[in-house]
Order: C-alpha cells, then sequence, then structure tokens
C-alpha cells in the first residue's frame, strides 16, 4: 500500500533510503508549529508513500506517488545535516508525506542533525504501532500530529485507518516522552466540522493530554478525491477555535486563512498577546527569554530560546549534495 517497501532478502526493506522528492527551507509555523522556536527556520523533506489513504489528500502527487515517478533528490543524513547548519536552519522536519514510511532513513537524519545541534521534527499522522512508535520518538524533539476527526466512522471511511493508533500515540508522547508537539485537525465541511464533534475532540484533549498542548484547525480545500466538497468557511474554523477555548485548551489556532487574532499566542493567565502572527510573519514579540508572559510573568508552554527567528513567510527551495 505504501510503495516504498518490499521483500529482499527474506527481509523487508526501505527503497527510498536517502532519497526525497524534493528539499525546502519554510517557516516552522508552517508545520504547523507555534510554540516550537518561533520564526526560525527549518529544511523541510518527504519522501514517496503513505500508510493512510486520505481521501482530501492535498499532498497526494507524492503520498500515492510510486517512489520511482518523484525521488529525483539523494541526500544522506550527513549531507542534510550539513547543509542545515550550513543553511541556518534550526530544525529538519520529515513532512509532505509520514516520515512512518521512512522510519530508518528519518532516524539517521535526526542522530546526524543532533550531532550538530539541530532539532528533528516530525509531521505525522500518528497512525503507528507501538514498537516502532518507541523507536522512533526516541529521536525527535517535536512532532505536529494529524488529530483528522475525533470518530473511527471518519478515520475508515476517509482515510482507510483507524482513530485509537492515533489517540495512543498522542497519550504516549505526552506521558512517556519529553517531545513537544501540537496537534492539527483539518476541518471538511459536513465531514468533521459539527460543533458537537469538536467539544468532544478538544474536551479529550483537555482531560487526555491537558490544556498547554496547542491545536490547529485548518481550513479544507477541495482535492484528490474530494473535489465535491466545498472550502471550509473561516467562521467554521472561528467556531471550533472558540470551543477549544471554552472547553479549556489555551493555545488555539486557525489556519490556511488570513486571521490574526487565530494566529496570535495570547497568554492564558491575563490575556495580553504574546504572539501576534500575520500569516508566518511574526509582527509582535511579548515573551521573556526564558518564555514567560512580558506582563505578568506566567510561563507560555513551548520551546523557545531567546528571541524569536526572522525568517518570516519565505519558503526557499534548495538543492542538497549527496
Amino acid at each position: 500500500m505504501c510503495f516504498v517497501r518490499m521483500c529482499q532478502d527474506g527481509a523487508i526493506v526501505l527503497t527510498t533510503y536517502g532519497r526525497s522528492s524534493g528539499f525546502c527551507i519554510d517557516p516552522i509555523e508552517k508545520k504547523p508549529l507555534n510554540h516550537f522556536l518561533p520564526g526560525t527556520p527549518v529544511l523541510s523533506f518527504g519522501t514517496a508513500g503513505c500508510n493512510l489513504a486520505c481521501k482530501f489528500c492535498q499532498n497526494w502527487d507524492i503520498s500515492k506517488s510510486r517512489e520511482i515517478n518523484r525521488l529525483a533528490d539523494r541526500a544522506t543524513p550527513e549531507g542534510l545535516a550539513e547543509a542545515a547548519e550550513r543553511l541556518g536552519c534550526r530544525s529538519v522536519a520529515f513532512t509532505y508525506n509520514d516520515p512512518v514510511i521512512f522510519h530508518e532513513y528519518a532516524i539517521d537524519v535526526a542522530d546526524a542533525c543532533h550531532e550538530r545541534g539541530i532539532k528533528a521534527v516530525a509531521v505525522t499522522a500518528g497512525y503507528v504501532c507501538e514498537e516502532p512508535r518507541r523507536e522512533f520518538y526516541a529521536h525527535m524533539d517535536a512532532a505536529n500530529v494529524d488529530l483528522k476527526a475525533f470518530t473511527d466512522d471518519f478515520y475508515w471511511q476517509i482515510t482507510k485507518s483507524h482513530l485509537q493508533p492515533v489517540l495512543d500515540t498522542l497519550l504516549y508522547l505526552k506521558h512517556e516522552t519529553d517531545v513537544w508537539f501540537e496537534l492539527t485537525t483539518l476541518l471538511i465541511p459536513g465531514k468533521n466540522d459539527a460543533p458537537g464533534d469538536i467539544d468532544e475532540l478538544t474536551g479529550w484533549v483537555v482531560d487526555n493530554l491537558g490544556p498547554d498542548v496547542p491545536v490547529h484547525f485548518t481550513a479544507f480545500h477541495p482535492d484528490y478525491k474530494m473535489m465535491d466538497v466545498p472550502p471550509t468557511p473561516p467562521a467554521t474554523l472561528t467556531r471550533a477555535r472558540e470551543i477549544a477555548l471554552r472547553n479549556g485548551l489555551r493555545y488555539a489556532y486557525t489556519g490556511n486563512v488570513h486571521d490574526t487574532e487565530g494566529g496570535t499566542t495570547f497568554c492564558h493567565a491575563c490575556g495580553a498577546p504574546l504572539i501576534v502572527r500575520d500569516w508566518y510573519v511574526l509582527r509582535e514579540w511579548h515573551l521573556t527569554d526564558d518564555g514567560r508572559c512580558g506582563r505578568c510573568g506566567v510561563v507560555c508552554a513551548g520551546v523557545f530560546a531567546g528571541a524569536p527567528g526572522t525568517w518570516g513567510a519565505r519558503r526557499q527551495p534548495v538543492e542538497i549534495g549527496r
């Protein structure tokens, strides 16, 4: 199903090791991660294939491609780490397709990056078994996990996967690792955007993961096998954010729409704006060097390192030698 593994000499091997569909420097906020080294550049790449079959996939040309059709770029783990350092990236992100698919390569890249003080970021659906989950996240510093909906019916009908393994991954990340993670839910009209669904999802997050886990509600646009579904109205995202905040989440965001308030980080104690975002550009910064509110001194959850980066909204494709 994933197109990138085969039986060779009696063992299942990864056929895409060291090969990529392309490399690009992005703002870390695009992953999206709003509380992990804000404003800094991240070297992003993916391979081919996926272990899900999402009908709405917005990277379907990569995730549903056979590796021989897409993987024109090559890079060793050491070459990637050297390039990230040379290009001034604070982190490397495994994205565009799920790093579960290129587990071995992602781990080796993460280890090579750590030797140079560069962080490793996983952008993932969280659909993975227990043993590889433990192995994989032992090498990661941050993750954005897609919590695609809160019913198993949606997961099976729309993605051909199941909800519980994703919830298990989230519980594992929260209670058994130090990985910083944020959640993303793409709201699809008529599929997973009902107020009751959002209420149940965000209530579960607060009860099981705590109020400090940021949640991003992002807008759907017609793609792949769901061209007949309309785009998500901005009001749907705003409503979801309001439900999340009402349920006790401290950090809830809107995405894929221009919404300054929905992209801003507010202090959960005094309500002051801490990081004002305009799309991926940081317009204001009111955190102390140790990540506290500049007005009342309460800690803002996240991974901060003094002053923010200044990468902004740039997206810069790059070529990396082997």
